[in-house]
């Protein structure tokens, strides 16, 4: 995220701009959990600097942990969410897998990431398998609550935290590459058959259950697809960060 922060900086001088840099490399694959509630501490103290209000943006993983933080952040200060190509409703691809799981194939995950080790594992908190769904609701302690397709005491904070938003902007792409569906990054996500249901026939927009439809029906939900963009380029194209980030900061 450095060329993003570098590029701001050029962009937009004086323009105060954190770093999250907390759970890079392996340790990125922290429990989802442990790791939204030690960046909610760091956002806490982030928005009681700047009451007025911040920009949060959240890249791949990082985009769908920064949601949950803010879910779970019930004051919080953030105006503007963006998120750039996260998996917002999961993740299931073989290709993704392979870069940090080389033995692992889609159909067969689910055998790790739906028990008690596999859920120590962020990924795991969010594979989101369509074929064995009874064992994702079953299993997965992440996901399925931030995304109120599972009830908890949370729940309407989780709903009401997303609607303190004065835009929520997620950003996406068919050449991602690495999150499977690239749709995931706008919330729409396959059926049992492996079709791509995109969000606004989903559920989860139309029960409205983390407040997606009523940001949208008040002007305050924005989906971005942009095609030609791998995942290593969002954050690391000058070209890119200039072009798709960088206007949505103004």
């Amino acid at each position: 995220m450095l060329l993003i922060v570098d590029e701001i900086q050029r962009h937009h001088p004086g323009t105060v701009v954190y770093n999250a840099d907390r759970f890079e490399g392996w340790s990125s694959l922290e429990n989802a959990w442990h790791q939204v509630f030690e960046f909610n501490g760091d956002l806490q103290k982030i928005c009681e600097k700047h009451p007025d209000g911040v920009i949060l943006l959240g890249y791949s993983q990082g985009g769908l942990l920064a949601r949950a933080v803010l879910q779970t952040y019930p004051d919080h200060c953030v105006k503007k969410f963006i998120s750039l190509s996260s998996p917002q409703a999961g993740q299931y691809g073989t290709d993704f897998l392979h870069l940090i799981f080389p033995s692992l194939v889609a159909k067969t995950a689910y055998q790790l990431f739906y028990t008690y080790v596999g859920q120590h594992t962020s990924v795991g908190n969010y594979w989101n398998d369509p074929h064995h769904q009874d064992l994702f609701e079953q299993f997965s302690i992440f996901l399925p609550y931030i995304n109120n397709d599972l009830p908890s005491t949370n729940s309407t904070l989780f709903r009401d935290s997303m609607l303190r938003l004065e835009q929520l902007i997620l950003i996406g792409g068919p050449d991602d590459g690495v999150i499977t569906p690239w749709e995931s990054s706008h919330f729409g996500y396959y059926n049992g058959t492996d079709d791509v249901i995109p969000c606004k026939q989903r559920k989860i927009y139309l029960e409205d259950r983390i407040g997606l439809r009523t940001l949208d029906s008040d002007g305050r939900l924005k989906l971005i697809t942009v095609p030609g963009v791998r995942h290593y380029e969002w954050h690391l194209n000058t070209d890119v960060v200039d072009s798709v980030v960088l206007p949505l900061l103004d």
